[in-house]
Order: structure tokens, then C-alpha cells, then sequence
């Protein structure tokens, strides 16, 4: 049982959320065309906490969103949070973005398939079964009409990434695509409830977030 600073950057939303023994307290997302995360991020976390009568010597830990995504956003909310992991002496919690969308779909079968942009027509993905479950651990996706096909079923597809395959996989009677879905750190709520309840922590001095730099040090993948 804790209560949990969760702290989202790792796409253009802002996100933090407050869990309470893995319920949601309260929140706040911004989310802007521009990055303003070093603007607003450390103002925000003071007025969640103001406008629920805590303060950090209240959190019992801090969570984390650890990529894939944007370099400068994650490098941001990962400084952010081991700074109060430090100055606090409180554990740092990592908890993968891509699993973090799917715990903000309601999706009841088929295969959840979370995308978060990357550039040009190249997203980082996973995929995951309906309730939540990792079948395929994260992947660079060069977009094509035949991603996914050797995957059975009906699939989901979802995250800011998702739109750049509309149009290449729009014959494709078996996929669907959710719109709304973005990243927020209510979906980090129960990830990082339950890590803490099983003592799985990072190590503070040497966490480092998923930037996804292979995209820019080999050469491009398919995964289909």
C-alpha cells in the first residue's frame, strides 16, 4: 500500500498522477503541440499535491514512464523523478510507456497493439493480450502494408503512433484502430501499485529510460 507520485514525459503530454494504494487521487495532463514539460512539470507536481493537502514527505515513492519516446521529454521527467527519489530517499519505480497505453484502453479480446511515434513512418511498438499480458517485448515498426499480418486475430491498434498505419493497413478487415488513446500517467497507476508491493525498484544512481536510439544507430527493421 502506497502513495505514488507517477510522472509521465515521455511524449508531448505532460502527465503526473497521484495513486493512493493503486487508485487514482488525482491528476493533471497537459498536453500542447510544443514540449513544455521543463516548464511546467515540477510546477504542476506542486499544485497536485497543494490542491490534495500533501507534500512530498507524504509520497512513499515516485514512478516513472520509461520509454520508448522522446529523448528530450524522458530525459526531463527521469531527472525530475530521481531528484525526488534522492532528496526524499524514496524508491524509483520505471514503468514501460507502451504498457502504460494499455492499461488506458478497455479493450475486453483480441491483441492490443500500442504505437507511440518515432519519425518519418517508423513508430516503437509492442503487443500485448487483451487483458494486459506481454506476447512481444518492444520493437522499431517500419511501417508497410504488412505489418502484423502473421499475427492471428483481431487487432487493436493505439497511441500517437497508430495514425501513421491507417492508411497502409486500411484493407485489412482484422485491424481496428482507437483513437484518443494517449499517453497519461493514470495508466501508471496499478504498474506501479503493484511493483512496489513486490519491492521492484530502480536503482537511482543508474536508471536510464528507453530513448529507442537504435532507430538512430542500425539500420531499420520490419516486424510483421
Amino acid at each position: 500500500m502506497a502513495l505514488i507520485l507517477n510522472i509521465e514525459t515521455a511524449t508531448k503530454v505532460c502527465s503526473i498522477a497521484l495513486g493512493n494504494d493503486g487508485n487514482l487521487l488525482g491528476y493533471t495532463d497537459i498536453n500542447e503541440d510544443e514540449y513544455s514539460h521543463s516548464e511546467k512539470l515540477n510546477l504542476a507536481i506542486v499544485e497536485l499535491l497543494k490542491n490534495n493537502k500533501l507534500s512530498f514527505d507524504d509520497l512513499d515513492a515516485v514512478g516513472i514512464s520509461s520509454g520508448p519516446g522522446s529523448y528530450t521529454g524522458l530525459r526531463i521527467g527521469t531527472s525530475s523523478a530521481k531528484g525526488f527519489c534522492y532528496g526524499k530517499d524514496i524508491p524509483l519505480i520505471s514503468v514501460n510507456t507502451l504498457e502504460e497505453l494499455c492499461h488506458l484502453s478497455n479493450i475486453e479480446s483480441g491483441i492490443k497493439i500500442p504505437l507511440i511515434d518515432a519519425r518519418r513512418m517508423e513508430v516503437f511498438g509492442a503487443i500485448y493480450s487483451h487483458d494486459n499480458k506481454l506476447l512481444k517485448e518492444d520493437f522499431n515498426l517500419v511501417i508497410d502494408e504488412d505489418s502484423f499480418a502473421n499475427i492471428e486475430g483481431e487487432k487493436y491498434l493505439f497511441g500517437n503512433g497508430a495514425d501513421k498505419l491507417k492508411e497502409a493497413l486500411a484493407n485489412n478487415p482484422t485491424i481496428h484502430f482507437i483513437d484518443d488513446i494517449v499517453c497519461s500517467a493514470i495508466g501508471m497507476i496499478t504498474v506501479a501499485e503493484d511493483k512496489f508491493n513486490a519491492n521492484d525498484f530502480e536503482d537511482v544512481a543508474y536508471f536510464e529510460p528507453n530513448y529507442g536510439k537504435e532507430f538512430y544507430t542500425t539500420a531499420k527493421k520490419k516486424v510483421k
